[in-house]
């Protein structure tokens, strides 16, 4: 299983990734899904808003290295959460890797857990968070998405909140989400999708500009020497070979 069934509360659509196994790991199979699941919230007048949330200890690792989705049906997932006329809501509790935090940056809230933590690590695989840029850059502190791009170091919630890729870290997320959810409830449908597509202009222009240019330098990086280099150390866990 990559999507676990849908779950709904009070016009709150739950859509939780389900794959532990892999550590929800971007595979085809799951960006599929995820699309299918959001084209349907879309259309359904009963769901005002969706949560994104996970089982086991990862949100979401990335790309699967062994199945991994085609470059622009990744870019058509992320586009899909922010043109979605409805909001979604990221609930974390665990770990967020390197194209996970891609779908992180495409949702309007975003709550996260103490144990939740974050790293670009593209750089580590010889390649770079290209197409997850489209969500991504026009949200982050510009300083810290030089430090966390160049470098591929893990940070907390914490930090998370302080450079804008999530909103919320709290000790009980759920609790954190009361208040989130109680306001998009008291909001009408008309206000909601108003309100969202102010709020999201920046990012769809980012979408429309570099969406193109960044999937062929995304294929270009995952053909390379380097690439193949970086995939191979990471699935036998060792340093690639670059590593002084």
């Amino acid at each position: 299983m990559t999507l676990a069934p849908v779950a709904h509360d009070r016009g709150v659509t739950t859509l939780t990734l389900d794959s532990p196994a892999n550590r929800n790991a971007l595979s085809a199979r799951l960006v599929g899904e995820l699309s299918e699941a959001l084209a349907a919230c879309a259309d359904d007048d009963s769901v005002r808003a969706v949560v994104l949330t996970h089982t086991g200890n990862t949100f979401c690792a990335g790309a699967d290295l062994t199945a991994p989705p085609e470059p622009a049906a990744f870019v058509g997932l992320m586009r899909a959460i922010v043109a979605l006329p409805k909001p979604v809501v990221a609930r974390v509790t665990g770990h967020v890797r390197a194209g996970g935090l891609g779908l992180l940056g495409a949702c309007d809230i975003s709550a996260a857990g103490p144990d939740a933590t974050f790293a670009l690590t593209e750089s580590r695989l010889g390649l770079a968070p290209a197409v997850i840029s489209l969500p991504l850059l026009p949200r982050l502190d510009p300083r810290a998405a030089s430090r966390y791009y160049l470098t591929g170091e893990r940070f907390d919630a914490a930090e998370a909140v302080r450079i804008g890729l999530v909103s919320i870290a709290g000790e009980d997320v759920d609790k954190a989400l009361v208040p989130v959810l109680d306001g998009l409830r008291r909001a009408s449908p008309q206000g909601l999708a108003a309100s969202k597509e102010l709020v999201t202009a920046s990012v769809l222009r980012s979408f429309d500009s570099h969406a193109e240019d960044l999937i062929a330098r995304s294929a270009a990086l995952f053909a390379s020497d380097d690439a193949r280099e970086g995939m191979t150390a990471f699935l036998e866990r060792r340093d690639p070979s670059w590593v002084l």
